[in-house]
């Protein structure tokens, strides 16, 4: 039973993001776009969706980004769910491997002059 000054329920309208994350704030763990994400477990009947859908779509590792993008959430609210997930153990974030560095000018050098040799 509704009174006259509440709307009915829009399916249409969209959740809060405060809702999805349950509240957590900004202290998550910092995610690069690039981390890969690989679930360590199945979902549970008791998770809510987006957590569930992380851990059925990571049996093969994701990036944050593909992750975010999949999902249609902003990157701070998928940051924070990772973070959950993290905690709890339900995924594994690998960080991204290093740009390599340049090798040093002289090693190169060297390398030109043994091949110049041959």
């Amino acid at each position: 039973m509704t009174s006259e000054n509440q709307d009915p329920w829009d399916e249409a309208q969209p959740v809060p993001l405060y809702v999805i994350t349950g509240g957590a704030d900004s202290s998550a763990k910092s995610f690069d776009l690039v981390t890969l994400i690989a679930a360590r477990s199945e979902p549970e009947p008791s998770m809510s969706p987006e957590p569930a859908a992380i851990l059925s779509m990571c049996q093969y590792p994701l990036s944050v980004a593909e992750v975010s993008a999949y999902l249609t959430l902003p990157f701070s609210v998928v940051t924070v769910l990772l973070s959950q997930l993290v905690a709890d153990e339900h995924v594994e974030a690998i960080a991204p491997v290093p740009v390599a560095a340049y090798p040093d000018r002289g090693l190169l050098e060297a390398v030109i002059h043994g091949l110049r040799k041959l």
